[in-house]
């Protein structure tokens, strides 16, 4: 299944809605925080307990392409990794080019009704 996504452009209000997630049951291994800046997703993951794209989450071949590509390239690459498109991977990419960050929850059957 297709993970769900909302997007911030104000980090306050994300930590605030992954802390509703939390205290709805969602887990942490659920939730990732996925930035153009990787400071700032490493600073917001962190701060409230949130996964990001890494090599656990891509096979081999992706983690070492990465290393030699582009920064929209490696992004659209990890958005594919967990689930998304090609397609939907360069919209969201887009949306990270003008400063979004995304808040992304792989089981989106428990988290709709939190993020409704």
């Amino acid at each position: 299944m297709k993970p769900l996504v909302r997007e911030y452009t104000n980090d306050e209000q994300l930590k605030d809605m992954v802390e509703k997630l939390k205290n709805e049951g969602i887990d942490n291994e659920e939730i990732y925080i996925l930035s153009h800046d990787d400071d700032r997703t490493e600073r917001i993951s962190k701060s409230v307990n949130a996964n990001t794209i890494g090599a656990s989450e891509q096979d081999a071949k992706s983690v070492i392409t990465n290393i030699f590509s582009k920064k929209g390239d490696e992004l659209r690459t990890k958005m594919q990794e967990i689930g998304f498109s090609k397609e939907e991977a360069g919209q969201y990419e887009e949306d990270l080019d003008e400063g979004k960050v995304l808040l992304i929850i792989t089981n989106p059957a428990k988290a709709q009704a939190v993020l409704s």
